[in-house]
């Protein structure tokens, strides 16, 4: 009975734990793994908006003006949208974050591909995508989870929706993405300047990398 008692508790405390960790994450996931500020927002493109600029507009909205219902991107002509997303740097991506909506101009078929610069609607829809995904109709923020061991070196997204539930035109509110980010060209610079300007400060922050060395070395 008294290890059942225990059990309960242990259970219960576990339970507490839990929570304490979701609530985190009500606010991390944006503000830890955010690419927000590692956009390239000058260069994104967006191919059959129908208003001008709109597509970046989605992009350009912060974590805390996800669920605000304009500015909203709109597709013209059908139903498709074809949007290009560059980095600043290298990223190793985790998810992507997108509001819609209940209705039937929710995207529906969205394929990703990454560091393409060439693509049309024509490509787009002959291409291999790295990911494929089938988006929800929720206007709660989707946050879809990729495999990160095909978007580990990503440059630039492509994502393409090739469908909706139905209506004429394609509606999304927000867009937003999460991962790791690395400045192309950064560390092998510092590198460089470190050793030539202070080489007992770089020792110090290589550490590992020159004992390794030096063991290396000696051995040989």
């Amino acid at each position: 009975m008294s290890s059942h008692c225990h059990d309960e508790h242990d259970h219960s405390g576990h339970g507490h734990d839990h929570a304490g960790h979701d609530h985190s994450d009500d606010i991390t996931p944006a503000l830890q793994y955010s690419l927000y500020q590692h956009i390239n927002f000058d260069d994104i493109t967006t191919l059959n908006e129908a208003q001008a600029g709109s597509g970046k507009a989605i992009v350009k909205k912060t974590w805390a003006e996800r669920l605000e219902p304009e500015p909203e991107l709109e597709s013209d002509a059908d139903e498709q949208l074809l949007m290009h997303v560059p980095f600043t740097g290298q990223v190793k991506l985790h998810s992507i974050l997108i509001r819609t909506s209940p209705s039937s101009s929710a995207p529906q078929t969205l394929k990703v591909f990454i560091n393409r610069d060439d693509l049309d609607f024509s490509t787009a829809s002959d291409a291999t995508p790295i990911q494929e995904f089938k988006l929800s109709q929720t206007s709660e923020v989707q946050d879809i989870q990729v495999k990160r061991a095909l978007f580990g070196k990503v440059q630039n997204l492509t994502l393409f929706v090739e469908d909706n539930y139905g209506e004429d035109e394609t509606r999304i509110s927000y867009l937003g993405f999460k991962g790791d980010w690395m400045q192309l060209g950064r560390a092998p610079t510092n590198i460089l300047y470190e050793a030539a300007a202070n080489p007992s400060d770089h020792a110090v922050k290589g550490t590992s990398v020159n004992q390794m060395g030096s063991h290396l070395g000696g051995g040989h």
